[in-house]
């Protein structure tokens, strides 16, 4: 810490606020401790009563917060993200668009590992809107050794992907194919094609055509090939997905000669759902909770399937950890732990 006059303190970082009283007015901090002393604040300072002020020392190698905090900011944004003004060291990065977060949790961790550094986030495959704040980053103390953010940067680049990045969700042409005797012969209304409808709306989709089908493993695929040949890139085939010996539709897409990545998931609910692929298609079995549910693992897997992600057995096993929906009487998805 340094005392000087000033008219010499342009360019200096204040050690602590500086209070400015403004008689039957205001009394607030008028310049905020690690301000950069500009050459217009030196008549407000004078105003203040202020001839000397006390500073930080201009020691080489050490990097002021402001400066430390836009350095991470810029290591670890992908696309899809800017940044806030910075302010009291502190920089915050925000959605340039709607979308899912996709996170790298090792880098984080990494660096956040390194002492003083601070990157905050919200959880990976998170939805967020345009202009939705997302991760913020800092460090600790007013001033850190320009060392400490080299490594910073090096670790935030050493990935294949970026650190944060919003990625938005792609139009897919999206046929529905609804399965059931019942439906298909006109005893009960179909439930499950208005719903389906408004979540691909939702998410910037179209809904090429619908197609029902009896309880039929040869008319069921029939029904999956007729939209494929028109252009569907996705397709969801809804009811039968429960373990009765009349729910054939698991079969009928194994029969395809689909990638089945899984029949079951570690949601709830959802934990009949399934996921296959079809020369690259995906093919998503949705059970009825789909139906009457809000959030399901529906809206978890298809969202990321819809950034143009190619998910594993794996990608789907990791839901069990946060995969518990709460059923809240009013939903809040997804400021909420479900799925993350």
């Amino acid at each position: 810490m340094e005392k000087i006059r000033v008219e010499d303190a342009v360019g200096a970082v204040l050690v602590h606020d500086m209070t400015q009283i403004i008689p039957g007015k205001s009394k607030d901090a008028r310049f905020r401790k690690g301000h950069i002393v500009q050459k217009e604040d030196i008549p407000v300072l004078l105003s203040m009563g202020k001839e000397h002020i006390y500073v930080w020392n201009q020691t080489p190698g050490l990097v002021h917060e402001n400066e430390a905090a836009e350095r991470l900011a810029k290591a670890v944004a992908g696309p899809g993200l800017t940044f806030s003004e910075t302010k009291e060291g502190k920089v915050n990065l925000i959605a340039k668009h709607d979308g899912l977060i996709y996170a790298s949790e090792k880098g984080i961790l990494a660096l956040n590992s390194l002492e003083y550094i601070v990157l905050a986030t919200l959880h990976n495959h998170r939805p967020v809107t345009k202009g939705q704040k997302i991760a913020g980053t800092r460090i600790v103390p007013l001033m850190i050794e320009e060392e400490v953010i080299l490594e910073a940067e090096r670790i935030a680049h050493e990935f294949q992907e970026p650190l944060l990045q919003i990625r938005p969700l792609l139009s897919h042409q999206i046929g529905i194919v609804t399965t059931g005797s019942e439906v298909f012969h006109g005893r009960i209304e179909d439930k499950f094609g208005p719903v389906l409808r408004a979540k691909a709306e939702k998410w910037g989709s179209d809904i090429i055509g619908q197609s029902y089908a009896a309880d039929d493993i040869s008319m069921i695929q029939e029904k999956i090939r007729e939209h494929i040949h028109n252009g569907a890139e996705m397709v969801f085939v809804t009811g039968g997905m429960s373990v009765d010996p009349d729910d054939v539709t698991p079969a009928a897409i194994r029969g395809l000669g689909a990638d089945v990545v899984t029949y079951g998931a570690p949601v709830l609910p959802g934990a009949m759902f399934l996921l296959a692929y079809l020369n690259g298609i995906p093919i998503m079995g949705l059970p009825g909770c789909v139906m009457y549910s809000r959030t399901t693992v529906f809206d978890l897997v298809a969202t990321r399937i819809l950034t143009g992600e190619r998910l594993t057995r794996k990608d789907i096993a990791q839901y069990g950890h946060g995969g518990l929906c709460l059923e809240c009487p009013e939903c809040t998805y997804p400021h909420c732990p479900f799925g993350k």
